[in-house]
Order: structure tokens, then sequence, then C-alpha cells
């Protein structure tokens, strides 16, 4: 399962819209849930998307996500995923998404727009047993 709280979801969503036929794409960060514990997102944080076909792949640059991964421990927080948006579809993982999954137990958020917007999330298993969907829950702020 994946809390996210309200001002994390608002800041997917919204990401995602803004990058308009392009899939935008940045870091999960809060506490991550081991054990049956659920993962909790406080916040986000943006990355660019250098993938050379935006519309249909998102790539962070290796520079860019030690940086980003580096602010987030500076800031306390544990990296709990990533997310990317589908503008187009589908609301699951597409092949190319597992095949360039690379951090085990930790959950891949998709924002897909095709209408309203949906937002899913996938924690990746490792290579031999690929993704499985997770429960999403929206915290509202305290």
């Amino acid at each position: 399962m994946i809390e996210l709280s309200r001002a994390a979801y608002d800041d997917i969503v919204y990401h995602a819209y803004g990058g308009g036929e392009a899939e935008i794409c940045g870091v999960l960060a809060g506490t991550h849930g081991d054990d049956g514990e659920p993962s909790v997102v406080t916040d986000t944080y943006q990355a660019e998307n250098v993938a050379e076909t935006p519309q249909i792949r998102y790539l962070i640059d290796p520079e860019e996500q030690f940086e980003l991964i580096e602010a987030i421990e500076d800031d306390g927080l544990d990296v709990v995923g990533f997310y990317h948006s589908h503008p187009t579809g589908p609301t699951h993982p597409s092949e190319t998404d597992a095949a360039r999954a690379t951090w085990p137990g930790h959950s891949y958020v998709i924002c897909a727009l095709d209408g309203y917007p949906f937002v899913g999330s996938w924690r990746w298993r490792g290579d031999d047993e690929g993704f499985e969907q997770e429960t999403v829950s929206v915290r509202s702020e305290r």
C-alpha cells in the first residue's frame, strides 16, 4: 500500500497536466514501508524527462537522479519510488516501464490522463516477479 499526501497527489496530477503530450517524471519521497507497512509519500521531486521520445517514454538523467536522491536524503526523507505520466494511456506499467525498473521494493506511480486522471501504483518486485499493483490512498493534511 502507498499513501500519498494530498499535496503530493496534487503535485503529480498537476505536473502531468503541465507536461502536455510529453511524459513527465520525478522521485517520490517520504517514509519507505517494508514488511507490509505502507509507504507514505509526503513530497515529490520533479525531474526533467530527457528521453529521445518523451511522448512515449521517460528517462531521468542519472546525474539529476543522483542529485535528487541526495536532496531527499538531506531533507531527512527516504526514496519511496518514482512517478511518471502516460498522457494517452495505459493506466498500468508498460513493457518498457518493466524493462527499465531498477529499484526492487520501491513504488512506481503512474498518472494516466486519458480522460479523468487516474493515479495508480505498482511495487517493483524484481526482474523475475515484475510489478505488483498496490492500493493507493490519499491522506488529507492535518
